[in-house]
């Protein structure tokens, strides 16, 4: 059998997941010992005791069959007085007034059933006392009123046992789930803390916890030290060589400085093309990594980068602005991501567009452009590093090594993000969208 479509019924979160998984037992227990106690306890013992009930008002309705006169009803009735039936006389009416009993008394319906089918005299049962039983027989000397104690045909208080089941399994569940919240905060922290360092940033966490949960701490802890290991090796060997590289290429110009102006042209040519590569890995280095979180305007980044672009010459334009609020972002690093996907655009394009979208969930950053595109099997081939499309970029217009939408994209996956490539619908270039959750 498929359990799939009891899936979207289920909760998300393991708090509520755990009070499911808890409170579901006890609610299924509680249930079958009530429907066990109703059935054993409120039917089987309220049909004995009201039998053996019946079988007494018979003895009593013998008696007073008996007696000489209706007068001698209650003195004939006397002789039968250990059986603590009160017996008087009352009009016809009586007759005709019909069975009561009390919303909630169920086991009344049982002692009502019982009496009326071992006793065809009695024509009424009345049980709107919790504690008397009322019968109103019809004998050959008239209407007979018949009374006794309610416990003497079903259990007293026999609500006790379903109160006292549910109040001590309400305190042991409390009690349970207090506990094991206890034990899930270092689950949830352990989530909190890896959540965290997926979208860039460093929350402080300890193992803590059952064994099983510490071990896990302990792997992403581990985990975490060897990625922001390896980060910070890459970025110093690509620092490290891209600024080496200064010091040839400084002395390459003060050599080229000495040449004629025709031999020397072409070679400075050269020397600024490895310049901007140089840059370019610098860029790269610094990443993901450079700046801290901070609480930023997205809607007022967006404006300052397109301002900054206009202010260079480039045809930028600011098409979209959808919502408002703030994002935890590293201002330094988006602003590098979208000045790389902004200049990319005005490359090969011409010109761009810029939009933004900012919902309660999610923030998208959008550059369009007019250019050629890039192929849909090629895109993600696109987001690597040292990857160039001759085919689909227009190579003509600008040198690069491959790195402007790899930038973009360690950036984006840095804020827990994502770079998405896709076809502009209102330019016909290309639409590049970094999408980041908050």
């Amino acid at each position: 059998m498929s359990f799939a479509w009891l899936k979207q019924y289920m909760p998300r979160g393991i708090y509520a997941r755990a009070a499911l998984i808890l409170l579901l037992p006890v609610i299924v227990v509680q249930l079958v010992v009530s429907v066990v106690f109703i059935q054993r306890h409120f039917e089987q013992v309220t049909r004995q005791m009201s039998s053996a009930a019946a079988r007494e008002v018979r003895l009593v309705l013998s008696v007073i069959e008996n007696a000489p006169s209706r007068t001698a009803i209650e003195s004939a009735a006397a002789q039968l007085a250990p059986l603590a039936i009160t017996v008087t006389p009352v009009s016809a009416q009586a007759l005709s007034e019909g069975n009561q009993r009390i919303w909630y008394d169920f086991s009344g319906i049982i002692v009502i059933d019982r009496l009326m089918s071992a006793v065809p005299e009695i024509k009424t049962v009345d049980l709107s006392f919790d504690r008397r039983v009322r019968l109103v027989l019809d004998t050959s000397l008239g209407a007979v009123q018949v009374t006794f104690d309610r416990r003497r045909v079903s259990a007293v208080a026999p609500h006790q046992l379903l109160v006292n089941m549910v109040f001590f399994s309400v305190i042991i569940t409390v009690i349970a789930f207090i506990y094991m919240r206890n034990q899930l905060r270092p689950i949830k922290r352990l989530a909190v803390a890896a959540e965290a360092f997926g979208r860039g940033r460093a929350v402080p966490y300890s193992p803590a916890g059952a064994t099983e949960v510490r071990a896990a701490g302990t792997a992403f802890v581990d985990m975490r030290n060897r990625i922001e290991r390896q980060i910070e090796t890459r970025t110093l060997m690509l620092s490290g060589v891209s600024h080496d590289l200064r010091t040839p290429l400084t002395r390459m110009r003060l050599s080229l400085s000495m040449l004629d102006d025709d031999e020397r042209e072409a070679l400075e040519q050269d020397v600024d093309d490895m310049q901007r590569m140089i840059d370019a890995f610098l860029s790269f280095a610094k990443g993901e990594s450079e700046g801290e979180p901070e609480c930023v305007d997205p809607v007022a980044l967006t404006k300052t980068i397109v301002e900054d672009a206009q202010r260079a010459g480039q045809p930028v334009t600011l098409n979209e602005v959808e919502g408002e609020g703030t994002a935890m972002l590293r201002p330094l690093a988006m602003r590098r991501a979208l000045d790389n996907l902004v200049s990319n655009a005005v490359r090969y394009g011409g010109k761009a567009e810029v939009s933004i979208r900012v919902t309660e969930k999610s923030l998208r950053f959008r550059v369009e452009d007019n250019g050629p595109g890039i192929p849909e099997e090629q895109r993600a081939d696109a987001q690597r590093p040292f990857t160039r499309l001759d085919p689909a970029r227009n190579q003509d217009q600008g040198s690069g090594v491959g790195l402007g939408l790899a930038i973009a994209t360690d950036i984006a996956r840095a804020h827990g993000g994502t770079l998405r490539l896709g076809r502009s619908s209102r330019m016909g270039g290309l639409r590049a969208d970094i999408v980041i959750a908050r």
